[in-house]
């Protein structure tokens, strides 16, 4: 499974000793926001260059218009500076209909596409049908909702084996949600870095070092 930061604030993509390697970041207008940054083209290409010094390899970037001129603008600046850097670019952009303009421009020019947001089977239909790389539903969020997940992350999973998008899991709230996607078969998940690095120490797992310890020092004073 590829793990993908979740942020836009390059001063927490360094991750705790015992965190697995990350493929790269995703972001959104609304974590761009929350790091104090604008959201415009300047910033985009400012990101690209922080996963680069990071020694990343990817950055997932989403588009804040349905304005399929402007799309194709900010990509071919974003397209220069990834390929300057040598990082690969997928281009987000909502799983709606307001936004197909936008999805078939980036299709003109084999662009990678990322349909995020994605919240029911029909917009999994439409998404394949569009030849995204990737769709990502908000998976907290559903569940918030009281859908049905399980049914809707095994549907992206059995669509990604049989070569349509590959599902990238975001809004995951607790390490049993990981769990239960890295056993359903999902391609990705995108976490914020507090998540990877807390998730990345388990508290069962300190007390049994510390049983150990306690019986080796014991093992030396029975010896003495």
């Amino acid at each position: 499974m590829k793990i993908y930061l979740d942020s836009a604030d390059a001063r927490s993509w360094s991750l705790l000793s015992g965190c697995p390697a990350v493929q790269g970041v995703t972001t959104n207008p609304t974590l761009v926001y929350q790091a104090g940054l604008d959201v415009s083209l300047p910033t985009y290409l400012r990101l690209l260059g922080a996963v680069a010094d990071h020694g990343l390899s990817e950055l997932m970037l989403q588009l804040p218009r349905a304005d399929a001129a402007e799309a194709l603008a900010w990509l071919d600046a974003l397209r220069s500076e990834a390929r300057r850097l040598d990082v690969a670019l997928t281009i987000k952009l909502p799983c709606h209909p307001d936004w197909l303009a936008c999805i078939e421009a980036m299709g003109r020019v084999d662009q990678e596409v990322l349909l995020t947001g994605l919240s029911s089977p029909v917009q999994l239909l439409w998404a394949q049908e569009r030849k995204a790389r990737w769709v990502a539903p908000y998976v907290g969020r559903l569940v918030n909702d009281g859908r049905n997940v399980p049914a809707l992350m095994e549907a992206c999973v059995r669509v990604q084996s049989a070569g349509g998008p590959g599902l990238l899991a975001a809004s995951i709230k607790s390490p049993d949600v990981l769990a239960q996607l890295i056993a359903w078969g999902a391609e990705a998940v995108t976490l914020p870095p507090s998540s990877l690095s807390a998730w990345s120490r388990d508290a069962l797992t300190d007390a049994a070092i510390a049983q150990f310890e306690r019986d080796i020092h014991a093992s030396h004073k029975r010896a003495e």
